[in-house]
């Protein structure tokens, strides 16, 4: 579990835009959140929300152009990561913070050993000598569960399963002893058993090396047995920040009510069938001037095509960008 202590990782009103020629898409719009050390993070919402756009504006893995960091902080290690210069940056990239991608056969190189691509960053970021980083190749493999560790090393990324291609990524990512790992929708592409099985390794070694996890994900359901915290994104921004229980016993924002009631459930009756959210996700091309859930919202007031929501304060570590629980909204419907 998380300490009450400084954030590990505290970023403050980040805003990315995407330079296109149907002009300036706004992927990003003054995300705040922090982490810290032990502390899962769930960072959930549909395709084109911003989750992954986010997290990839903290480490520089946007291609710039078209990308720009408009404005933010994110301050980790005593040090702004939006203003260090790119070799440092580099250096906490697959060192001090790990990254996870969603497809791990595309991340992996096709004609190099897992053993190969394992050691790299050991030998790179921790200057280990080739013998001390193949031992510690063997040690990290062995680490999420795959057996057979030291003949596997001489393997190459096609002779993985899907699965197994997906542990040598977090291996990889682990190779460094990171102080945070972000994985992005890391079990997507995978069945729901080996879904299960990675996420049950996710906290093992969240519990076993303490390092703090942001867990990107478009299913809140997966999120649900191992976040301690979640944050839903719509639009490029934050529209719901919430304790993991308090998010699925009382939601505050009409998107996350409506993402949790997609969630399939085998209790109860029967269904007749699955509940869907009308309309598409919006691409916020300029500045946001209203609340990007407006047009599909069935509780939408005049309010909400006006002004961008604030995010407001309902309790215990909970917010909501809603004007619903805005109290000078609510006393003026009242």
């Amino acid at each position: 579990m998380p300490d009450g202590t400084t954030p590990v990782l505290d970023v403050q009103d980040l805003k990315t835009v995407f330079r296109t020629r149907g002009g300036e898409v706004h992927a990003v719009n003054d995300v705040s959140f922090s982490l810290r050390k032990g502390e899962l993070l769930g960072v959930v919402g549909e395709s084109g929300s911003g989750k992954s756009v986010t997290m990839m504006s903290l480490l520089g893995l946007l291609p710039v152009p078209p990308a720009e960091i408009r404005g933010g902080r994110v301050m980790f290690d005593g040090q702004d990561l939006l203003q260090i210069p790119a070799k440092t940056l580099r250096e906490v990239r697959g060192g001090k913070i790990g990254f996870v991608f969603q497809d791990p056969m595309t991340s992996l190189n096709p004609v190099f050993t897992v053993g190969y691509q394992i050691a790299e960053p050991l030998r790179k970021h921790m200057g280990l000598s080739k013998k001390a980083a193949a031992v510690r190749s063997r040690e990290l493999l062995e680490l999420v569960g795959i057996p057979d560790a030291e003949q596997r090393l001489l393997d190459y990324p096609h002779q993985f399963s899907g699965g197994m291609r997906q542990r040598v990524m977090i291996a990889i990512a682990l190779a460094c002893d990171p102080q945070v790992l972000i994985a992005d929708e890391p079990t997507t592409a995978l069945d729901v058993t080996i879904q299960a099985q990675i996420l049950e390794l996710m906290k093992e070694l969240r519990d076993k090396l303490g390092m703090a996890v942001i867990w990107i994900t478009h299913d809140l359901g997966v999120i649900a047995g191992i976040a301690d915290r979640v944050m839903v994104m719509y639009g490029g921004q934050v529209v719901e920040h919430a304790p993991v229980h308090d998010l699925f016993s009382n939601p505050k924002h009409p998107y996350t009510t409506a993402l949790l009631k997609t969630i399939p459930s085998i209790a109860g009756e029967r269904a007749a069938r699955l509940t869907v959210i009308d309309g598409q996700p919006p691409l916020v091309v300029g500045p946001p001037t209203a609340c990007p859930f407006r047009d599909r919202c069935a509780q939408a007031m005049p309010v909400c095509a006006t002004k961008v929501p604030s995010r407001y304060d309902v309790g215990d570590g909970h917010d909501a960008a809603c004007f619903l629980v805005d109290p000078l909204e609510v006393a003026h419907a009242g």
